[in-house]
């Protein structure tokens, strides 16, 4: 029965589940089997006979899922269990399966096979999403709305300035991907202890032929296993995109309060928001990014402790890691879908923008007014002063900030009321926003036009 919402297809894409069910992790191994006896066998440790017959033999519809669980009851040890099943298949040539190999020969270089795989399916969404960011970027570049700080009004910014941003975040986060793919996705056959005794002479050789025929390079050096920084760092990525996804997130959430109402995720038409308030339209979608996120994050710490185990290895690090690792690569999986729906559905209320632009009366553009009158010869600190005594007056008063700077004699000996009528448009103090929106999406554009070293 069921118990993980993975195991009953909540969360996670098919492919990207597929990757990691059992039988797809047992025909993994037996693709290492079947490749290392073919590199033993070009150099002539094997047979070739031997060989072809553990390549026919290494299928998970003959090696099954069942009969190496049923052994397992015997060996306490699921790659014996394996081995010995794939040995007995394979007849006269049995003895040859698993020839001078350690478990985790079979092991990580199974489960780096796999990730090979996830990274490819996780690469591909990131992309779609830092494409839609960017075209987003592009169409509400000059949509103005409130920018905040602290939850309050701090001076105006765009839309698309917002998704800039996010667009350039995440394509750090790729950026990344391809930089930690080139440590993480290699594989090894070296051994007990990693130094290859049991190869003999020709052990780098088998190790390169080995690797080549399933893709991969092989690492510099490892003890009983493959060092768990690498698979850490991974878990560590895959935690700050989900970070980053969230940011994304939050953001939505905060601006679909009903009393902002800035963007809203999409809502279908037979979708329900309660069991109980008709009215309800939440930000599920959202809310569900951000509650993976939080499971992501707590990911990190195992993944950390799996790091300095004792001497060349203990088993400390296995149990966590069929969690860690595979919940880690579907999860973000899910997020990472979660948010391009969310994106491609996203609706926008100009209208509330311009609403909300004006709910503090003009004093969003106190800085504004502050800087020219810093320029017209009054000093910054002075200006700062006056403005925010205004501010403050204008507040208290529930008057407009602009009937009260047009009041001040001090303000008037600077400042036009022709030019405070200009400083009072929210579309005149955006700065270079422009050129920082070309900035970020000329940036994101070249990350990922990279080629997917995966």
């Amino acid at each position: 029965m069921p118990v993980c919402p993975v195991d009953i297809g909540r969360y996670g894409s098919v492919e990207m589940r597929r990757i990691f069910e059992e039988e797809n992790r047992l025909q993994k191994m037996l693709d290492v089997e079947a490749a290392l006896a073919e590199a033993l066998a070009e150099v002539g440790e094997i047979p070739r006979e031997a060989a072809l017959t553990i390549r026919s033999k290494a299928v998970s519809r003959i090696v099954t899922v069942d009969k190496i669980r049923e052994r397992e009851k015997i060996t306490k040890h699921d790659i014996a269990a394996m081995v010995e099943v794939l040995s007995e298949e394979c007849g006269e040539y049995g003895e040859y399966v698993h020839w001078g190999a350690t478990s985790n020969d079979i092991t990580d270089t199974a489960l780096v096979l796999q990730l090979k795989e996830a990274l490819g399916i996780i690469g591909r969404r990131l992309v779609s999403i830092i494409e839609i960011l960017c075209e987003m970027a592009n169409k509400y570049e000059d949509l103005v709305m409130p920018g905040r700080t602290h939850g309050q009004h701090a001076i105006p910014i765009t839309l698309g300035f917002k998704f800039a941003v996010y667009a350039a975040e995440l394509a750090r986060n790729y950026e990344r991907m391809l930089q930690l793919s080139k440590r993480v996705l290699k594989g090894k056959m070296s051994g007990a202890v990693g130094t290859m005794a049991a190869f003999g002479e020709k052990a780098i050789l088998i190790e390169d032929k080995t690797m080549s025929k399933l893709g991969l390079e092989p690492v510099e050096i490892a003890t009983q296993i493959i060092c768990r920084d690498r698979f850490a760092e991974l878990v560590l990525w895959t935690a700050l995109l989900g970070s980053s996804l969230e940011r994304i997130a939050v953001e939505i959430r905060n601006l679909q309060r009903t009393e902002i109402m800035e963007v809203a995720e999409g809502f279908g038409e037979q979708q329900r928001g309660s069991s109980t308030m008709p009215q309800k339209q939440n930000p599920v979608d959202s809310e569900k990014v951000s509650g993976l996120a939080k499971l992501l994050r707590g990911m990190v710490i195992p993944a950390l402790e799996n790091i300095p185990l004792w001497h060349e290895r203990d088993l400390s690090n296995s149990s966590n890691e069929r969690f860690t690792i595979p919940l880690s690569m579907i999860i973000i999986d899910e997020m990472l879908m979660t948010m391009e729906n969310v994106l491609r559905n996203l609706r926008v209320y100009p209208e509330n923008m311009v609403k909300n632009l004006d709910l503090t009366r003009g004093r969003i553009m106190s800085e504004a007014v502050m800087m020219r009158l810093a320029r017209k010869g009054m000093g910054r600190r002075r200006a700062y002063e006056t403005v925010r005594r205004l501010s403050r007056k204008a507040s208290a008063d529930n008057r407009s900030f602009l009937e009260v700077l047009e009041e001040d004699l001090e303000v008037a000996k600077y400042i036009s009321r022709e030019e405070l009528m200009e400083l009072m448009n929210p579309k005149n103090y955006l700065g270079k926003y422009k050129e920082l929106i070309a900035r970020a999406t000329s940036y994101a554009a070249s990350k990922i036009s990279a080629d997917v070293k995966t």
